[in-house]
């Protein structure tokens, strides 16, 4: 990431997809974060994340459940006792899961766990870090990821106001909706926090051929990843509390 740089920066999900993509891209970066902790619920295994992890000192693997609690707390701890008093920088909210779904296949089940895992998810681990994004923020000036930034990995899919141009996604139900209410997460994270100097924006990752994403998918991770790094490293004041695809365009909610 460009100056000023990013010193830190923790991302769930990071087993594979999108996750491991940003965790590859991160760690080749120039100059690249002092810490990048990349965490999921097993990285035992995590086969091609441990194998990078050998390869970057920089990387630290950590074991998170986002829907644990307990697991939650643990994580908090293990990255505080690494980054003391210089706090977390950048928090990138990345874990999610995928159930297809129409409106005659959805049950209250399965959009209670979408929900859970999706929406509820993210705003306890953002809770939960806050004490060391905050950390973070009060070392620095202006707003972005070299201060202290919360990152919600969103959907083009959430758009309500392109409900009627993607018919394809009438068929993710409960992944939409779950979605569609993180970005009011991150709407109200970003006027919460604003006085603080953390800066929080839904990102649009693109459609990627990843295991939820699909064959179906246009692109690859690893076309998605510099236009993904580009954007957090330009993010801004201006930026906060918006919904952005890859190429830092703006969305319609």
């Amino acid at each position: 990431m460009a100056q000023p740089r990013c010193r830190s920066v923790l991302i769930t999900g990071c087993s594979r997809g999108i996750g491991l993509g940003l965790v590859r891209g991160l760690v080749a970066a120039n100059p690249a974060p002092d810490l990048v902790f990349a965490t999921c619920r097993y990285p035992e295994k995590a086969q091609e994340l441990q194998q990078l992890s050998k390869q970057y000192s920089n990387i630290k693997v950590l074991q998170l459940d986002v829907v644990c609690e307990n697991s939650i707390k643990k994580v908090v701890k293990e990255v505080e006792e690494i980054v003391g008093d210089k706090g977390l920088n950048c928090l990138i909210n990345n874990a999610g899961i995928n159930v297809l779904a129409s409106l005659e296949e959805v049950t209250a089940e399965t959009m209670l766990t979408i929900y859970e895992t999706n929406t509820v998810a993210q705003l306890m681990v953002t809770k939960a870090f806050l004490p060391l994004l905050r950390k973070a923020a009060q070392l620095s000036t202006g707003m972005g990821c070299h201060r202290a930034a919360i990152i919600n990995m969103s959907s083009l899919a959430a758009s309500m106001q392109l409900v009627q141009a993607n018919e394809m996604f009438l068929k993710v139900y409960p992944y939409r909706i779950a979605k569609t209410a993180l970005n009011m997460i991150t709407r109200c994270l970003a006027a919460d926090l604003k006085s603080d100097g953390i800066l929080c924006i839904s990102l649009h990752p693109g459609w990627l051929q990843t295991d939820m994403g699909g064959n179906m998918a246009p692109m690859q991770v690893q076309e998605a990843i510099p236009g993904i790094l580009s954007v957090l490293d330009r993010l801004g004041e201006k930026e906060n509390g918006s919904f952005l695809d890859w190429q830092g365009e703006t969305l319609p909610w």
